[in-house]
């Protein structure tokens, strides 16, 4: 017997260019398989500029999509296409996530909360001081998370001053110069990187931690490779670390309960899969 509209399986999915590398598939497979929901989750290949995106976004709303997740280059175009911009998605000028109803598109931005629970997982009070390496996109979801974390005391150094000092204006916010960014760290709560020096592929991030309070949390956004040098010198000196996995699996909570309407659980098993995953690839 065919199935009725109310039966059909929930559709999903992530969308961008490139979007094969992307590990959210498997996080919502999982969240869907132990919910028991008829669901799927699909990675999109759409080509970078504006008009594909919004072509690819009619004809998943035609098909009955009930949201995708957004990743580079279209985070900027998800905000430009949405009928309804949340103010998560507007303070940073930048969407992850579109939800689609009658009543339109709706923007938001799950990478802030994403960061903001990954912090608070290993401390639920950070403190009220951070140091953000880097001033792009992500570094300003990363300031706003933050910043709904209590910190008032937020630090930026980029490697190109005049990026910094726009976010800074932006945010109000103290710039610091980037060949001075080991003397920054003093008496900070939080050191993070959102730039991709450190990924892989890409070249060091040089930076000398000796002088960070022992107690201060380090993170860095990437996860390839998932402890990175920066990481793994802080690991060394027992300091609370934050990856690129953790943020990647809380950013996908509030997608996953609005458009399946099932629990999601960030979890020790989850990780597992994604690691797994992971060190897969990287044998290819």
């Amino acid at each position: 017997m065919a199935k009725t509209l109310e039966q059909t399986p929930i559709l999903a999915g992530v969308v961008g260019h490139p979007v094969s590398h992307s590990l959210s598939p498997i996080i919502h497979t999982i969240w869907a398989q132990r919910a028991g929901i008829d669901g799927y989750y699909i990675p999109i290949a759409v080509p970078p500029d504006y008009d594909d995106f919004a072509r690819v976004m009619e004809s998943l709303r035609n098909v009955g999509f009930a949201g995708v997740n957004v990743t580079i280059p279209h985070k900027e175009h998800a905000l430009r296409y949405a009928d309804i911009v949340s103010d998560a998605a507007r303070q940073p000028g930048a969407a992850n996530m579109l939800t689609f109803s009658e009543d339109g598109c709706l923007a938001e931005n799950s990478d802030i909360t994403g960061f903001a629970e990954a912090v608070r997982e290993k401390n639920s009070a950070p403190g009220t001081s951070a140091l953000v390496l880097g001033a792009g996109g992500a570094a300003r979801g990363v300031v706003l998370a933050l910043k709904s974390l209590g910190l008032t005391d937020i630090r930026i150094a980029n490697r190109t001053m005049e990026r910094a000092k726009d976010l800074a204006g932006a945010f109000d916010l103290a710039v610091m110069d980037w060949k001075k960014k080991s003397e920054a760290i003093d008496n900070i709560d939080l050191l993070v990187n959102t730039t991709s020096l450190g990924m892989s592929g890409q070249p060091p991030l040089e930076i000398d931690i000796s002088g960070l309070n022992p107690a201060a949390i380090v993170a860095d956004i990437v996860y390839t490779p998932l402890k990175t040098a920066l990481l793994e010198d802080a690991e060394s000196k027992g300091h609370p670390i934050v990856d690129g996995l953790a943020m990647l699996m809380h950013q996908a909570v509030p997608g996953f309960q609005k458009w399946f309407g099932g629990h999601a659980q960030v979890d020790e098993a989850l990780r597992a899969a994604l690691v797994s995953e992971l060190e897969r690839r990287a044998k290819i």
